[in-house]
This record gives C-alpha cells, sequence and structure tokens, in this order.
C-alpha cells in the first residue's frame, strides 16, 4: 500500500513543469545559499572543484561545475572504450536480441529506448552499461571514445526518478523518461551514449559549441541535478572488462572495456 501510494505521488510529481520549477529556482541567486549545505549534506568532495564554494553564483552552477585540472585521468591505452561519467553501474550486459535484460527487474528493448531509430539494428546484439549518477556524483558527461558525432536525437519524454526506487517501482523508465542521444562513429564500429533526464533534472545541455569530432575523455555535454546514462556499443565491437559488476562505482575516463572485433 505505501509503495503503492508512492508510486502515484512519483506518477503526479513527473510532470515537466515541477522540474522546470525547481530548475528556475536552482538556477537563481537566492539558491546560492544551499550550495555549502547542498556540498555537506551529500559529501561532496569540493576540493575537486575548478572553483571555491563561495565563487558559485547559484546552486545549478555548483551541481554542474568543472573539475580542477588532473581531478580524472581518461585511459588511453590502445582501444579503450572508457566510462563518460562518475557514476554506479547499475546493469550492464549483452544486448539479447535488441533486449537490456533485467534492468533492476525490468527488461528494455533498444528499439523503445532508441526511439525506433533506424540504427537500432546495429545494437540488437551489441554490449549496453546503465549507469547512475547520484548527487554526490560530478554531472559532466565525457566522450567515451574518439570518433565522429554521427547524429544526435532528442527524445522528450517524462521526469521520472531513475535512482533505485524509480527503476523498480515505476515501469520502463529508461525508455519513458526524456531522452538526448548522440551516436559516435570510431574507428571499430559505433557507440550510442544515451543520456536520461530525471525528477527535479530541468535540462540535459550539450557543451558549447557542440563538437564534431571527438576526443576520449573530451566534454560533451551535462545533466543540471542527477540521472542516468546508458552507453551502447554495437555489434562484435567490444571486449568488456569482467572483473567491473552492478554496484561498483566508476569514474569518468576508467576503462569498461577494449573496443575490437569480436566473433
Amino acid at each position: 500500500m505505501k509503495r503503492s501510494l508512492l508510486r502515484m505521488m512519483t506518477e503526479l510529481s513527473s510532470r515537466k513543469f515541477i522540474s522546470r520549477m525547481t530548475g528556475r529556482f536552482a538556477k537563481s541567486s537566492l539558491s546560492r545559499r544551499w550550495i555549502s549545505k547542498f556540498a555537506s549534506m551529500y559529501k561532496i568532495p569540493v576540493e575537486e572543484a575548478e572553483k571555491k564554494l563561495e565563487e558559485y553564483r547559484s546552486l545549478n552552477e555548483f551541481f554542474t561545475r568543472r573539475l580542477k585540472p588532473g581531478s580524472r585521468t581518461v585511459d588511453m591505452s590502445a582501444g579503450a572504450l572508457v566510462s563518460p561519467v562518475d557514476a554506479k553501474i547499475t546493469a550492464c550486459g549483452t544486448i539479447a536480441d535488441g533486449l537490456m535484460l533485467q534492468v533492476k527487474g525490468q527488461d528494455y528493448t533498444i528499439e523503445e529506448l532508441l526511439n525506433g531509430s533506424p540504427r537500432v539494428a546495429q545494437y540488437l546484439h551489441g554490449y549496453y552499461w546503465v549507469l547512475y549518477l547520484s548527487p554526490t556524483d560530478y554531472h559532466r558527461i565525457h566522450s567515451p571514445c574518439d570518433g565522429d558525432v554521427v547524429e544526435t536525437e532528442h527524445i522528450p519524454g517524462r521526469v521520472y526518478p531513475v535512482n533505485e526506487f524509480g527503476l523498480t517501482s515505476m515501469r520502463r523508465v529508461l525508455s519513458r523518461n526524456e531522452r538526448l542521444v548522440t551516436y559516435i562513429r570510431h574507428d571499430i564500429g559505433e557507440a550510442a551514449v544515451v543520456k536520461v533526464g530525471a525528477l527535479n533534472v530541468s535540462s540535459i545541455k550539450f557543451v558549447e559549441p557542440q563538437p564534431s569530432k571527438l576526443e576520449r575523455g573530451q566534454e560533451l555535454a551535462y545533466f543540471e541535478f542527477g540521472s542516468t546514462i546508458v552507453l551502447l556499443t554495437q555489434d562484435g565491437t567490444l571486449s568488456p572488462r569482467t572483473d567491473l559488476k552492478v554496484g561498483d562505482k566508476v569514474r569518468m575516463g576508467e576503462k569498461l572495456g577494449i573496443l575490437t572485433k569480436v566473433e
């Protein structure tokens, strides 16, 4: 009964106008007084931030902060596919005939996740990572590989929470929420970075100017408040790390696997 009530309240609060209201406050100068409390509450390592806390003009500006140079190391070994974000691995595995199986108890179709894109056929037997960013995490999104941006797509949708409750209690959140997809062509094939919006996320933003050619670890976009990345690799193009498992934390630039032709 309690879970059903919470699900109903979440359904009602997942309208875009709620996120817009939250976003307006977070971008206002009034939110500035909450920065230190927010940082303390979520134990954010403020020593990594590019600027001192008092230099940020709003909570949103702090939340979308860049880090000091050298705060993250990008794995530059040959063919490495790296994590585009600081995150916890919510799910990962081989895509089975177009299905991401058992993501917190639910199956997701690549067809639905990618909004019926003609590119779906390239990912029916590929590999996927679901990477959850908590409020504690650094929220800038980087390229997982070297390559060319061949297409981007904005997919309108809801803003359900993408935390444990949202993924287990709401129906197929990852493919119902607002998404921004970047398709990257690399030497071996293609990868898709699916940026999933969430409750209280006022928007997902590309960096400006938008790059057409990417280097591994290059800044690509950012979330305004916490969310999730779904990283997809084309069929037969990834040899994933075998020591990473669901629940592990990864940092931006950390190797997830090797891009290579796989039989």
